[in-house]
């Protein structure tokens, strides 16, 4: 082989790996910073297409052992970087130096925890940090179970799963809904999509999920939430869980969860709670306190790849009681064979819905040693801040207007139309207009109701390290 080719084929773990890496890493590095420079803002500019056809240039010419430099630099060039103050479009964080460089390190090694023999200590790594995050929840370490998953969406289906099972009774997953049985799920108006989706595949269907009207703020109301009860037990339906939001992606707005958890306790109706985005106020002191109640819940989602800071994915799956597991444990012979854990070797096959896994509490568990529950504290907070600022900058820009006070760090607003016919027409080519030039990355949601004046833009502030004077100049963008 050449030089070249044995660099190409080399192997990232055992001892010559870090050897073989070094140059490698080197390369990506050097390209990373000339593509980041090359785009020289917080996005690509131009249209999709032009984008597209870059693209497909240097894939045509990108060969052998240039390919990587090459690539590499057409990603950055290519990206939208959330680490850009002007980009703050989405639940998009810039990840923490320390947790890429932590993730590097489960790359080379590439463990994969469906068994003890695949990831000895990553296996242990993942149980310890989950009882560590189960107590920040309020749940006992002890009784509690959970995983590490893919975000929100895989949460979630876990949660709706597990509730379906404990509430229909063991045989539902070999047999199918009992004849006669109409599942229900309660959820929010502004709860995320991926409710739908999990009942769609979990053989209950999207009208299976039935939403509760909220308040200005889109909060689930509670009085709403006592009605759909009502509702159901006057249609003969089988409410089978509750879902509150802790965090919705479009205003980062909170359920009240100790009213949602006294009617999900009244009903004997399993309680998931969404903190996928509100999760992270759990690190702040201040903020810690706008979720109470979440501990009464019977499941809880969080991702820790929005507001932890975390390379994706780093989505955490948690339920108060390990029993209520049970329905996913499988039995595997080549992989957890019951007389290998007779004899002590521990297995994690059971608790997920994926076979093969990385160890992505690795990257997690480096991040609250590096900085501490403190240190990640200060971040949250001072995104907050950001919010805050933000909120007060629209405010008094004329041409503006805020939607609502923000909770977490979600900023709502719009620019305003001399016809307010077309308000929604205006906000949704001022943002595409900002894309293209590629000056900023700015959301876009749309409220409930009807008729014309919903579209909103949106700014979702997981950067702590923007200025307020930046923060000022991409509010400054919107207002022009």
């Amino acid at each position: 082989m050449t030089d070249g080719a044995e660099q190409l084929t080399a192997l990232s773990g055992g001892a010559a790996g870090p050897a073989a890496l070094r140059p490698l890493l080197a390369e990506v590095l050097a390209a990373l910073g000339a593509g980041a420079a090359r785009r020289g803002g917080p996005v690509v500019p131009g249209e999709p297409a032009a984008v597209a056809e870059t693209v497909r240039g240097v894939l045509a010419k990108a060969q052998g052992r240039s390919a990587l430099g090459e690539l590499v630099e057409l990603l950055a060039y290519g990206a939208a970087d959330p680490a850009d103050p002007s980009c703050a479009a989405h639940l998009h964080c810039p990840p923490l130096a320390v947790a890429v460089a932590a993730d590097l390190a489960v790359s080379a090694l590439n463990p994969s925890q469906d068994s003890w023999d695949q990831a000895p200590a990553a296996t242990t790594l993942e149980t310890e940090l989950l009882a560590e995050l189960a107590e920040s929840v309020g749940f006992r370490p002890d009784r509690a179970a959970g995983v590490l998953t893919t975000g929100g969406t895989e949460s979630n289906l876990l949660g709706l799963m597990l509730a379906r099972d404990q509430r229909l009774g063991p045989d539902v997953e070999l047999n199918g809904i009992p004849a006669g049985v109409r599942p229900r799920i309660l959820a929010s108006e502004a709860a995320h999509f991926s409710v739908q989706r999990a009942a769609a595949l979990l053989g209950l269907g999207e009208r299976a999920v039935r939403t509760v009207p909220v308040d200005r703020a889109l909060r689930m109301d509670p009085g709403a939430l006592a009605d759909a009860f009502a509702e159901a037990g006057w249609e003969g339906a089988t409410p089978i869980a509750v879902v509150a939001t802790a965090g919705t992606t479009d205003t980062g707005a909170i359920d009240p969860l100790p009213a949602v958890a006294d009617l999900a306790a009244r009903h004997g109706t399993w309680l998931h709670v969404d903190a996928a985005y509100g999760g992270g106020a759990l690190f702040s002191r201040r903020l810690a306190p706008l979720l109470d109640g979440i501990d009464r819940a019977d499941s809880v989602s969080l991702d820790w790849h929005k507001l932890g800071w975390q390379p994706a994915a780093a989505g955490v799956f948690l339920v108060r009681e390990a029993r209520t597991y049970a329905s996913l444990a499988r039995r595997a012979v080549y992989l957890n064979p019951a007389d290998d854990e007779e004899a002590g070797y521990p297995s994690l096959l059971g608790q997920s819905l994926r076979t093969t896994r990385r160890p992505d509490a690795f990257k997690l568990a480096v991040t609250l040693r590096a900085l501490g529950r403190d240190g990640l504290g200060a971040l949250v907070d001072r995104c907050h801040e950001l919010a805050r600022h933000a909120a007060e900058l629209v405010r008094a820009a004329p041409e503006l207007e805020l939607h609502c006070d923000p909770v977490l760090t979600t900023v709502v607003f719009r620019r305003t139309a001399d016809d307010p016919e077309r308000s929604d027409a205006v906000n949704a080519e001022l943002r595409r207009s900002l894309l293209r030039s590629g000056r900023a990355v700015v959301g876009r949601t749309e409220l409930p109701g009807t008729g014309p004046g919903r579209v909103r833009l949106k700014l979702t502030l997981l950067n702590p390290h923007t200025t307020e004077r930046e923060l000022a100049a991409l509010i400054g963008a919107v207002a022009e």
